[in-house]
């Protein structure tokens, strides 16, 4: 006898059915690698896993600025509420983990935003990708973003706007791909976009690849800016190559 994902998963988990319906909204619950929802019919015999919500650790802070390792699943405002009085530099994608910026300093955020907009920010990520991409190469394909209740961004060569994205593969994992990309510009989703528009979409990416994983396989792994440089801890990361 099937039944909704959330009671099923409540039962299972000896949780409430208010918590169950948020760890399947958060998209945590799985079942062979398929992200289960909470108004699912399923059976009460299906294995379902339950990915654990980390929280934000500080890297680094001064007077100006603070780093952020952000978990995968949790949203770059947030941040802004968890650490009062700091107003974020740069967003990462909800489900994207990694390094993140803040600051609380007006003049240094002034300055701050001018070094990303002129693109003298340093960007490299983690990406896992389907399929073997045997070489280094460019992507320059100008993005359009369309701003809804959803933001989704294509490829656009006549509206959208310029967009470079730099990747070399660093090993295969599972006839995978794991890669280093650097980004130049940053509109948005552009690397899950870039990637995709190659055929080597991101796994876990329900929006443009849409190839099923545990999660999003992308990661903010280092950031330079100024004087400062930032390095993320892979170790949420690494743990879903492992798995």
């Amino acid at each position: 006898m099937v039944d909704k994902a959330y009671k099923i998963l409540s039962i299972r988990e000896n949780i409430s059915n208010r918590r169950a319906k948020e760890l399947l909204d958060l998209g945590l619950v799985f079942s062979n690698g398929k992200k289960i929802r909470a108004s699912d019919l399923i059976s009460p015999k299906m294995p379902l896993k339950v990915m654990l919500l980390e929280t934000p650790k500080v890297i680094f802070e001064d007077k100006f600025i603070l780093a952020i390792n952000k978990p995968a699943f949790f949203d770059s405002y947030d941040l802004e509420k968890k650490f009062s009085g700091w107003v974020l530099l740069n967003r990462l994608d909800k489900h994207t983990s990694g390094v993140i910026l803040l600051t609380k300093d007006d003049e240094f955020r002034k300055e701050a935003i001018n070094e990303f907009k002129n693109e003298r920010v340093y960007k490299e990520y983690l990406a896992l990708v389907k399929g073997i991409v045997p070489q280094e190469m460019t992507i320059d394909k100008p993005i359009l973003t369309i701003k809804g209740n959803y933001a989704k961004s294509k490829i656009d060569n006549k509206l959208g706007k310029r967009a470079i994205t730099n990747i070399a593969p660093l090993r295969l994992i599972n006839k995978n791909t794991l890669l280093k990309v650097i980004i130049k510009t940053g509109r948005t989703h552009q690397i899950r976009l870039h990637l995709d528009s190659i055929k080597h979409p991101v796994l876990g990416d329900n929006i443009y690849g849409k190839e099923p994983f545990a999660r999003l396989m992308l990661h903010s792994y280092k950031i330079s800016l100024f004087d400062y440089e930032f390095c993320s801890d892979k170790g949420s990361f690494w743990k879903y190559l492992q798995d």
